[in-house]
Formats: structure tokens, C-alpha cells, sequence
């Protein structure tokens, strides 16, 4: 992946994170934080 790649990638996650805390007070984030430990619950079942 080229730097410019990866900047545009990273600018808009970003501002993807920024959008979510200032119009949902992070409700978003929380949502996919969640479903993130959920998932490695789920793995570390199995290992």
C-alpha cells in the first residue's frame, strides 16, 4: 500500500471516528468496540 493510500485510508477513519463522538457521543464506537471483544471472546473459546 502507497503512503498517499494509506493516508487517505487513515483521513477517513478518522473522520469517520470524529463524525460518531461528536453526533452520536461515541455511540457507534462503542457499538463496534463491543462487537470487537465479543469476537475475541469468541476465538480465545476455541483456542
Amino acid at each position: 500500500m502507497s503512503l498517499r493510500a494509506f493516508l487517505i485510508l487513515f483521513a477517513g477513519v478518522a473522520a469517520l471516528i470524529a463524525a460518531d463522538t461528536f453526533l452520536n457521543h461515541g455511540a457507534a464506537l462503542l457499538f463496534l468496540l463491543r462487537k470487537l471483544a465479543d469476537f475475541v471472546e469468541y476465538l480465545s473459546f476455541w483456542r
